[in-house]
């Protein structure tokens, strides 16, 4: 399967299992999963059909690993991004010490101002390392990361999560816990 072909099911994906289950029937169970079957059928009915073995090919070559399948796979879910009412089941944990968070050049402003807040999804998504925060960052323009001083945070109670795919989750980030990377920090693997 071609990568663009991929890319389009993992869009679909996203869209069904983060934002609105509803619309093809689905009801995300506890974790956020849905059984296989059913997601096929009501992606079948909206007439975007996706076979079981394109949607294990999503799964295990999507680069920012979005989609799990459970132990025995007959469920799947999306790993975080939802906007949706769901309990994804994860345990609290200790972070890093220091997290790092990506955004564009327009929303600096307001983060130093009222810190990171979780907008329309549950979660404020955090990572263990600046490229990928970049990465994200420059999804709508030119990049800025910030440092966030996770381990102060966790020491005044906050609650950390931790993804299957390695994604740092918390319900907001003070502008206290928060200091804005020089280009020169942001290049720094």
């Amino acid at each position: 399967m071609n990568e663009q072909h991929l890319t389009h099911i993992s869009k679909v994906l996203s869209y069904y299992l983060r934002h609105y289950p509803d619309k093809v029937g689905l009801t995300l169970e506890p974790g956020g999963w849905v059984a296989v079957d059913d997601l096929l059928a009501g992606l079948q009915r909206t007439g975007q059909a996706v076979s079981r073995s394109e949607l294990e090919e999503v799964v295990a070559h999507n680069t920012k690993q979005r989609f799990a399948f459970d132990a025995d796979g007959t469920h799947m879910r999306a790993n975080q991004g939802h906007s949706v009412a769901v309990d994804l089941e994860l345990e609290p944990l200790m972070p890093p010490d220091i997290l790092y968070h990506g955004t564009s050049q327009r929303a600096v402003t307001a983060i130093i101002r009222e810190g990171l807040r979780k907008m329309s999804r549950h979660h404020v998504h955090l990572s263990r390392d600046t490229a990928t925060a970049r990465t994200v960052g420059s999804r709508h323009g030119s990049p800025v990361v910030f440092a966030v001083d996770a381990a102060a945070m966790y020491g005044a109670g906050h609650q950390f999560f931790c993804t299957a795919n390695g994604v740092w989750l918390v319900d907001a980030v003070p502008a206290a816990f928060l200091r804005q990377l020089s280009p020169h920090e942001q290049n720094q693997a």
